[in-house]
């Protein structure tokens, strides 16, 4: 019973038997608290219900919960790998009580528990108390049978928790086992207490009060319990281990990881190994919650996550990528206790691939750029603390890294600069962060569903409904009625209106009573299970209890169900040409467009697209129904219903399937089939059309694509059609035949601009081969002169007209200014070879160019060009020529 496995479904099943309600895991990215950039801790699931604002149908609860400390105040990273105990994932086992036990019930569990189930001796154990709480300290010795110098009591804040400033709070007890003399370490409260050999395992959080303000506790009327127990801890102790990278869990991580790199742990190496396998945990877990590595918020952690662990591979002399071959083995180990890992292996994979193989390039990268940075840096010298994190933060070149690169060249790095640099980094991020997970919920809408309970939501069958007004809200707080002119937000008992969520839009449309109207332009889902309709009273008084009836626009609604539909297709059809690693990462569904991103790690070709706009289209043409059923989300997902990482479920979920295959494996099966909870269209070709508009990226990693259905992608290629036979008419060919004219037309167009260039050329030298006309030229200076402003002669072909005129001077200087349409000109001034010792070309077109509004030019002595903005004194730069030649 002392595997990582067993442990948790034993605490699991045992809280279970005790009258608990096993909840999942809730994601990695909090839903209900905008302070977390990370599930760090069990209770933050619950932390509405401990608050109030939410109720469930039980009163105890249990969980394993996936945690990571990364970031924000609670960040493990740096401490990894090297001690016994510090990980950024791991698993919190913990059990809850929503006001129904309290302290006593409590200690019992937990002592039956880990004396009884996981054989611990009590010898080994002492526990903690708050100094004050002797309430917790008699229980323990009643139940425990423990004496006073067992139990210790502790005057901080280490054993009193709060949830922040204000809101629930209490004091702590914590377990601790004395893993023995021959470790280094006190109990806790003592000078020694950092030391290992009194390991804290189990924290047991009386929430016994409110603090309504700093310094004012009172009693809550419904005392809860909230434990955490650190499960890969436990596993360490069960197995008789002093570090829990020693358990059986780590242990194939890590010797999988050394079969792959055909090398084992030493003790020089161990804890980059030990680094490995703990990053590969929380990168392949954020991974399946939704996480993509970015330059900011979580995507900035989990890729600090992902290169620490892939520097640590190129440490042990790893040359090809190798954190995506390790993925196998987690899936193996963890993959039945969160089958999130199974559904999005194929993403993981992909990613940590992408990632390794990019860093790889940032390696190289920075260590040239500091190459660069110190090469005026002698033995003893120092690098500057902001070089060193520009290379950390902007290249991703740790700064250990850094400072082993240069040791060997004696230089050190300022470390106070550094972490100086690091602290402004941090506080700007805090200053830039607007909260994590989803939007937390106003606090009206709680009270309104505990008070009226969750809208039911009719719309998956009618598109008009009657209903009774429950609620309305206007300006943030609750109202009994609101007048003609108000803008409010109504809640009906019942409602065919889909509030917006999933990318699908909310709906619009009427709400009518006696001698009242409203106009509904928007709905959301607020408050767990509320659905409110923002409107403006057009007649009328409306107030709470009064009947309704709701119609929502029915036109509208239908573009938004084939907008829908089309995106599961996409969807597959995406997965079916690019692979199973696509997953959807956001979409927007509207009444006139669809958008549809997805995980794609680069651009997808135009063969692609045509071949996955066909797939979808082969599907709209099977017309075939579209069902939805009611499932169990294990049963769904089982069943191969794609669901989307991150989201969360309820215990039953939609299940919608439309069309049969035609290719590949799936022939003859269910094509697309998704856990969806938005609205749909009845048969696939209801849909009408899919047509694909663009397609491009939005972050590294994620795609793209836009389409249109139906009515507007029927408007969409009409107009297409139009422009074609526009085209056609203009070059009097068939439809069919306009790209190959249009060829033609271009290829011809090239050929007129090569004869019109060169006929404007002869034009600019006088007409003919014989050169330029005698009246062009001139005598300056005692030499033969050349000067002409020429029109409708590019820049470019400025030269070869000098090369020309030189040739039929045979000796002298010659000048050409060309206007152009938009008044400016360019000038060229050629000497012949036998000049150039008294004339340079240069020194003449500078002067030609300040006539003309220039500055500077340049070229050889024999050849010179330049440009100015004033095209009207084009011959004012010729006699400037002359003027400089010493006329």
């Amino acid at each position: 019973m002392s595997g990582v496995n067993d442990i948790r479904s034993t605490f699991l099943n045992y809280f279970a038997s005790n009258g608990h309600e096993v909840v999942a895991s809730s994601p990695l990215v909090p839903r209900n608290d905008p302070t977390l950039m990370f599930t760090n801790a069990g209770m933050v699931q619950f932390k509405n219900v401990f608050t109030g604002l939410e109720t469930r149908p039980y009163k105890r609860a249990t969980t394993a919960q996936k945690s990571v400390r990364a970031g924000g105040k609670h960040n493990d990273l740096d401490n990894v790998g090297y001690t016994a105990r510090h990980l950024t994932f791991f698993e919190m086992l913990g059990n809850f009580s929503f006001g129904d036990y309290f302290k006593e019930n409590a200690i019992e569990l937990a002592w039956n528990l880990i004396t009884k189930e996981f054989g611990l001796k009590k010898d080994n154990l002492l526990v903690t108390v708050y100094h004050t709480d002797e309430e917790a300290a008699e229980y323990w010795k009643k139940i425990a049978g423990f004496t006073d110098d067992r139990i210790i009591r502790i005057a901080t804040s280490d054993n009193f928790w709060a949830m922040g400033d204000t809101g629930p709070c209490g004091p702590c007890s914590e377990i601790f086992i004395d893993r023995g003399e021959h470790i280094f370490g006190g109990p806790p409260g003592s000078a020694d207490e950092d030391g290992d050999r009194f390991l804290e395992f189990w924290n047991l959080v009386f929430m016994q009060f409110d603090q309504p303000e700093p310094g004012v506790q009172v009693p809550l009327p419904r005392p809860s319990i909230d434990t955490g127990m650190g499960l890969e801890r436990m596993a360490s102790i069960l197995q008789g281990v002093e570090s829990v990278f020693e358990t059986d869990l780590f242990r194939h991580l890590i010797d999988t990881t050394a079969s792959a790199i055909g090398k084992a742990p030493d003790a020089a190496t161990v804890a980059s190994f030990r680094v490995i396998a703990d990053h590969l945990r929380s990168s392949c877990f954020l991974i399946a919650d939704g996480v993509l590595p970015s330059n900011e918020g979580r995507g900035y952690v989990l890729r600090r996550i992902m290169r620490r662990a892939m520097r640590h591979a190129q440490l042990l002399g790893v040359g090809d990528p190798l954190m995506h071959k390790l993925v196998p083995a987690l899936v193996r180990e963890m993959g039945q206790a969160y089958p999130e890992l199974v559904r999005g292996q194929a993403l993981i994979e992909e990613t940590l691939k992408l990632e390794e193989t990019r860093f790889r390039t940032t390696l190289a990268r920075g260590l040239g750029l500091l190459s660069d940075a110190t090469q005026s840096l002698d033995k003893g010298d120092r690098l500057d603390g902001e070089t060193a994190f520009k290379l950390y933060d902007t290249y991703g070149f740790p700064l250990d890294l850094t400072q082993d690169a240069l040791r060997q060249r004696g230089i050190s790095v300022d470390t106070d600069g550094f972490n100086a640099a690091m602290a402004k980094q941090k506080a700007d991020a805090r200053a830039s962060w607007v909260g994590s997970g989803e939007a937390a919920t106003e606090t009206v809408w709680f009270s309104v569903r505990d008070r009226v309970g969750p809208t039911e939501f009719l719309g998956y069958d009618t598109e008009v409904a009657e209903g009774v007004i429950t609620a309305l809200v206007k300006d943030g707080a609750e109202v009994a009625e609101v007048g003609a002119g108000d803008l409010a937000s109504i809640v009906v008992n019942q409602t065919p209106f889909y509030g917006e969520s999933g990318g699908q839009v909310g709906d619009t449309g009427t709400m009518t009573g006696d001698g009242f109207s409203i106009e509904i332009s928007a709905t959301h889902k607020k408050g767990d299970g509320v659905f409110v309709h923002t409107g403006r009273v057009v007649v009328g008084t409306v107030k709470v209890g009064l009947a309704v009836e709701m119609a929502v626009d029915h036109e509208r609604r239908a573009k938004i169900r084939a907008n829908h539909s089309a995106t599961h297709l996409l969807h597959e059809a995406l997965r079916e040409v690019l692979g199973t690693h696509v997953a959807q990462k956001g979409s927007l569904v509207a009444p006139d467009r669809l958008r549809f991103d997805f995980s794609h790690p680069k651009p997808i070709t135009q063969e692609e697209l045509d071949i996955v706009e066909t797939y979808a289209n082969e599907i709209v043409l099977q017309n075939a129904p579209v069902t939805t059923r009611l499932m169990a989300v294990d049963d769904a997902i089982a069943e191969g219903a794609m669901a989307l990482f991150g989201e969360k479920y309820g215990d039953e979920v939609r299940v919608v399937r439309m069309g049969s295959a035609l290719h590949g494996e799936k022939t003859g099966k269910a094509y697309s089939v998704e856990l969806c909870g938005g609205t749909h269209v009845s048969a696939t070709g209801d849909i009408g059309l899919v047509r694909l508009v663009a397609e491009g990226a939005v972050a590294s990693g994620i795609r793209r694509l836009e389409a249109l259905t139906g009515d507007a992608a029927r408007i969409y290629l009409d107009e297409q059609d139009k422009r074609l036979k526009a085209a056609a008419a203009a070059l009097k060919v068939a439809p069919a035949d306009v790209v190959t004219r249009l060829e033609a037309v271009l290829e011809e167009r090239k050929k007129l601009e090569r004869e019109l260039g060169d006929a404007r050329k002869k034009l600019a030298l006088g007409g003919g081969a014989a050169g330029a006309d005698s009246d062009d030229k001139e005598t300056v200076a005692g030499v033969a002169f050349l000067g002409k402003v020429v029109s409708g002669v590019s820049a470019k072909d400025l030269k070869p007209l000098a090369d020309e005129g030189k040739k039929s001077l045979g000796s002298g200087v010659v000048v050409f200014v060309g206007t152009s349409e938009d008044g400016k000109a360019s000038v060229v001034v050629g000497v012949t070879d036998d000049l150039k010792d008294r004339f340079s070309a240069v020194d003449l077109v500078r002067a030609a160019s300040a006539a003309i509004g220039g500055q500077g030019g340049g070229g050889r002595a024999d050849m010179a060009q330049a440009g100015g903005p004033d095209g009207d004194k084009a011959a004012d730069a010729v006699s400037a020529v002359k003027t400089a030649m010493g006329s």
